[in-house]
């Protein structure tokens, strides 16, 4: 049964543009009846700011599919319309993945036009402050320590290391880990971070060339898991370096695609190297995983990682991101 509350006849977007002078990103005011296709209608109150968002929004390529598009890969706010009748008018929901900020217009927006079964209900006794705060980022951390978790990993097993850990999803993983009784070391090429990694439960910080610079196939054995959001040589030095039948989580490319390393890890030592896909995770997954978040990082904890900015603001702050400026996580809101 279709449960509706009436729709505004306009909203407002961050589009990205294309035309003979470039890739740009505009403000606009669009008429409701633009929204694309999708069963379910929400009225969006915040989104955040992740790496790929700032890619879209900077024009570079890769990230958006067609043009015009709204970018802003979360969204979080309360339905107004649901054809299937899954969520009733004013239930708080969240979404992230999906392809919306790249395929499906995306967060940067007071209205959102989606499939209804992509959305999740927001947690008992959270808002869209919080379920933003934590957005993509936090998601993705949340299901690389389930995925470590699922493979065994359990407090007191070791050091558990997360690299690029000053990041958005490197910070929530330290934050994560600690709160779940793990001793954790943080990776970072920001120095200037070492007492905010350890502010957010790190025991201890190394330096990013301190796990890229382990080149040989097999290193000393040190750590019982790892979350890698870098990829690249600090992937492959990570990996060299985990414990016999400790596991790695891979869930970012900030330091590149490539995979340069052996077979070693896993057929002498049963290292398990995991796969982390936020965007396609299955529903029940998703549920779990906010739940956790809930219990783990209420909204006193995020405070300190956590910078609120308006939508006008997000041409400037996607910059920021690109050039490594932005630190923790930065919630938009889209009324503003």
């Amino acid at each position: 049964m279709t449960t509706t509350s009436p729709l505004p006849d306009t909203y407002r977007a961050l589009r990205v543009l294309k035309d003979d002078s470039g890739i740009r990103p505009e403000i606009q005011t669009l008429p409701s009846a633009e929204l694309p296709a999708g069963t379910a209608v929400v009225h969006v109150s915040h989104s955040s700011l992740n790496y790929k968002d700032g890619l879209a929004v900077a024009g570079r390529p890769g990230v958006l599919r067609r043009y015009p598009m709204t970018p802003g890969i979360d969204l979080a706010g309360t339905v107004l319309a649901d054809e299937t009748g899954t969520y009733t008018p004013g239930d708080p929901v969240i979404l992230t993945g999906w392809g919306i900020g790249e395929r499906h217009d995306g967060g940067y927006a007071t209205l959102a036009r989606v499939d209804s079964g992509w959305l999740v209900p927001a947690p008992q006794g959270t808002d869209a402050v919080w379920a933003m705060g934590i957005g993509t980022a936090g998601f993705t951390a949340m299901l690389a320590v389930l995925a470590l978790e699922t493979h065994g990993l359990t407090p007191g097993d070791g050091e558990v290391l997360v690299t690029g850990a000053a990041g958005g999803v490197g910070s929530t993983a330290v934050a994560l880990l600690a709160a779940a009784g793990h001793t954790v070391t943080a990776s970072t090429g920001r120095e200037q971070e070492a007492d905010y990694l350890r502010s957010l439960g790190a025991s201890s910080v190394i330096s990013r060339e301190e796990v890229s610079g382990l080149t040989r196939p097999l290193e000393k054995e040190r750590w019982a898991g790892v979350i890698d959001t870098v990829g690249g040589t600090t992937l492959a030095g990570a990996y060299a370096a985990t414990r016999t039948h400790g596991s790695v989580a891979v869930c970012g490319l900030a330091g590149g695609s490539d995979l340069h390393t052996t077979v070693f890890p896993l057929i002498l030592r049963g290292v398990n190297l995991l796969g982390i896909d936020s965007v396609t995770c299955p529903t029940p997954l998703r549920c779990a995983a906010w739940d956790r978040l809930a219990r783990d990082l209420p909204p006193a904890r995020l405070k300190g990682v956590t910078q609120l900015r308006g939508l006008s603001e997000v041409p400037a702050l996607a910059d920021e991101i690109l050039a490594g400026h932005v630190r923790g996580r930065t919630v938009i809101d889209v009324q503003r």
